[in-house]
């Protein structure tokens, strides 16, 4: 990753907060609803976890294998943090006031995150570090044309590597074998849909990132312009 300006900082730290936000949310939510997209039954949060397949993506077309893995470190911090505040807050003493939540609230709530989030962030690690190299491979083999076919491909193989290993650690079950690979495909197959919808988004992204950074569009590739004269990065 070359010299950054203060805009390419800017939206780094922008994209890394919403990267980390849409993934902090989806292990929650996960642990407390299901729900249907069209024929598929997923946890909640799958199209907030998706998002960050799109985020990658922008981020390794612009910035390269090193930038894309900055954000996905940087996110696997927010689950970090979000773990270990889970596990102080259930060990404070509940207040007894009037119209406070039932003490057992939070145990229903976040109890489950436990188990959600180790699996989570193993599945997290693998899938997220093979979409960064999978986008760069094709990249690489396509000779810099073709994002649509990069930003599908990575995503679709990526999706079905977390599907697979996060529900099997977070919901599988010796005695559900069919019910944990049917949710595996419905929430790969669901991803998949989404990661296909969201290709014009990767586009406007990765136009919008280069006209603001003064990264220009080559048609392969995108280059840098020169430092300004006062020389400010």
């Amino acid at each position: 990753m070359d010299r950054l300006s203060d805009r390419d900082l800017m939206v780094l730290l922008i994209l890394s907060g919403m990267f980390g936000a849409a993934l902090v949310y989806a292990n929650i939510s996960a642990g407390v609803k299901f729900t249907q997209i069209l024929w598929f039954i997923v946890p909640a949060g799958t199209i907030a976890y998706a998002i960050t397949f799109t985020i990658t993506d922008v981020v390794d077309e612009i910035y390269g294998r090193k930038g894309a893995l900055f954000i996905v470190w940087g996110g696997l911090a927010a689950e970090l943090v979000m773990l270990l505040l889970i596990g102080i807050d259930k060990l404070l003493p509940p207040a007894v006031v009037a119209n406070a939540p039932p003490p057992n609230l939070y145990d229903q709530v976040f109890t489950p995150q436990f188990r959600i989030v180790a699996a989570s962030i193993i599945a997290y690690l693998i899938s997220q570090h093979h979409d960064v190299w999978a986008f760069l491979k094709l990249k690489e083999l396509t000779g810099g044309r073709h994002l649509w076919i990069r930003n599908n491909a990575s995503t679709m193989i990526s999706q079905l590597i977390d599907s697979t290993i996060f529900i099997t650690l977070a919901f599988g079950s010796l005695n559900a074998i069919g019910a944990t690979i049917n949710m595996i495909i419905s929430m790969w197959l669901a991803k998949v849909l989404i990661a296909a919808l969201d290709t014009p988004l990767v586009y406007a992204g990765v136009s919008l990132v280069s006209r603001f950074t003064g990264r220009i569009e080559t048609g392969r590739m995108t280059t840098t312009l020169p430092p300004p004269v006062n020389g400010s990065s």
